[in-house]
């Protein structure tokens, strides 16, 4: 758990890096990561995942970026495909590389918001703009139905804990009800159980998503049929 510690923090170092050299000013933040690091999110997230919001030239971006780390950092990685830009850095031997996914779509007009990034191993906070709530758990269903993996699965629930509507058709809420029965008692111990607190890990071990079905089961929230779409 220390080893998850030091990687918040180096990512908290990354995002005040790309603040004071300009970066994230065409960036929207996302992922479990930003939902960590803006909401709280009671798991650690080992990626930190952006989007674009504004119309850059990729191939400079992608070049000016390497260019700047590699000035600061130790980079071990780095892919410019047609889908995304990818660099990994590490910093300390001890702390395991840090991935940084730059996925080359636009996100969509009114899906972000200025938010506020902080951790307790931090010193200080950094400015972001982000995805929203409601916008994540779009995500977040597109990707579990995509990806069946337990992670997204409990960022889900957490969305929904936290009162974001599900507003899904009968037809995904099925297939997400399939999808939860789908883990096994080693998805909850090791993949999960292996990026919370033991309290949280005792406890999804017992219940599993029992509040995560019980909605998907009884939710009469109305707003029937509304698509899920994905950044």
């Amino acid at each position: 758990m220390e080893r998850l510690l030091h990687h918040e923090a180096l990512q908290m170092t990354m995002l005040q890096w790309l603040k004071s050299k300009r970066f994230l000013g065409s960036l929207a933040f996302g992922e479990g990561t930003m939902l960590r690091l803006c909401h709280e999110l009671p798991r650690h997230s080992l990626d930190m995942d952006f989007w674009f919001f504004k119309e850059v030239d990729y191939e400079r971006f992608f070049n000016r970026l390497t260019s700047s780390l590699s000035g600061e950092y130790n980079i071990t990685d780095t892919q410019n495909t047609h889908y995304f830009i990818l660099l990994e850095i590490q910093r300390e031997e001890i702390i395991a590389g840090l991935k940084i996914i730059i996925h080359k779509a636009m996100a969509l007009p009114g899906s972000t918001e200025e938010k506020i990034a902080f951790s307790s191993y931090f010193p200080t906070q950094v400015l972001v703009r982000g995805f929203t709530l409601t916008q994540m758990l779009r995500n977040k269903v597109a990707a579990l139905i995509k990806h069946a993996e337990i992670q997204d699965a409990f960022d889900l629930e957490f969305l929904v804990r936290k009162g974001v509507a599900l507003n899904l058709s009968e037809e995904k809420k099925k297939r997400l009800v399939m999808i939860l029965k789908g883990f096994k008692k080693r998805d909850f111990e090791v993949k999960l159980g292996s990026i919370l607190q033991p309290d949280l890990k005792m406890y999804y071990r017992r219940q599993g998503f029992a509040y995560l079905k019980e909605k998907l089961y009884f939710d009469q929230w109305g707003n029937e049929g509304e698509e899920v779409t994905k950044v």
